[in-house]
């Protein structure tokens, strides 16, 4: 048996996640024009990484690997999140088919696509190579 405490760092983990590529994206678009980290190449590589991932998953069937590890973590026979938890997993997890989903996630990846095209990062620079 694991501690509710080690299920629930999970769960942070997994909306942490979810705020990177939801978030990411809304930055990308709101700061365009004035914030220069939002054409960092690392940020975009991993952010369009991040979404192709989670769409991948969707469409071949797969289980988030946090939604398993959090459930493994509770697998002692009843709920025992925290406080916390509870409205934190509220915020995550709806009860929809996984068709719909799957749909969302792709659109969204297409969503991060145009952005990759309309707000590019910059292009690597050479001031660093010896």
């Amino acid at each position: 048996m694991y501690p509710a405490w080690l299920a629930d760092a999970v769960l942070i983990a997994h909306v942490l996640f979810v705020l990177f590529v939801v978030g990411g994206f809304a930055l990308i678009l709101a700061g365009a024009s004035r914030w220069s980290w939002i054409r960092n190449r690392i940020f975009r590589v991993m952010h369009v990484a991040a979404i192709v991932f989670v769409a991948a998953e969707a469409l071949l069937g797969v289980t988030c690997p946090l939604t398993r590890w959090e459930d493994l973590l509770r697998a002692t026979g009843r709920e025992e999140r925290s406080f916390i938890g509870r409205w934190v997993a509220r915020l995550l997890y709806y009860d929809f088919p996984e068709w719909v989903f799957a749909i969302a996630y792709c659109a969204f990846a297409l969503a991060v696509g145009w952005a990759w095209r309309a707000i590019p990062p910059r292009a690597r620079s050479n001031r660093h190579a010896l």
